[in-house]
């Protein structure tokens, strides 16, 4: 990665935190530069070929995954590392330079997903009905298997 003036910046991060209880990924550098990306924004911008696709134009919205966490990170060598997701999501492998990437645009990338989002009539929100049937029981809520969540 390179700054205005031409001086070579590590991507590499000093730090990851996986805070659960925020849904935030911190990615801090030695240089004190810090971000905090959420874990919604990484699953809906995996850059996998699932979310991707494998060429401009396949991307694929995302949605209902307002509560996606972070189950396990695993490193991938020594510049990626292979996030798995709440909701079975396992094949992105996030480099050094996109974790930066997604970190320092994330306020666009915020806008542009949101507008995707509204002009497709979707929501960040689970579909909890279509959940319970895919899966055979329950709402689909976290907990809830057959009626454990307390919502029914």
């Amino acid at each position: 990665m390179r700054m205005a003036n031409d001086q070579v910046v590590s991507s590499v991060p000093s730090s990851l935190t996986v805070h659960v209880k925020s849904k935030v990924l911190e990615v801090g550098y030695e240089g004190g530069e810090q971000y905090r990306i959420p874990f919604e924004l990484m699953r809906v911008y995996s850059p996998s070929a699932e979310v991707m696709g494998h060429g401009p134009g396949q991307e694929t919205l995302q949605v209902g995954k307002k509560h996606v966490i972070i189950e396990s990170l695993d490193p991938i060598g020594h510049y990626a590392v292979k996030p798995k997701f709440s909701d079975g999501h396992d094949s992105g492998i996030f480099s050094w330079d996109y974790i930066a990437w997604l970190g320092k645009n994330q306020d666009a990338l915020w806008a542009d997903y949101l507008a995707r989002l509204t002009q497709a009539g979707a929501s960040r929100e689970p579909d909890f009905a279509a959940m319970a049937e895919d899966s055979g029981g329950g709402c689909g809520k976290p907990g809830c298997g057959s009626g454990g969540c307390g919502s029914h």
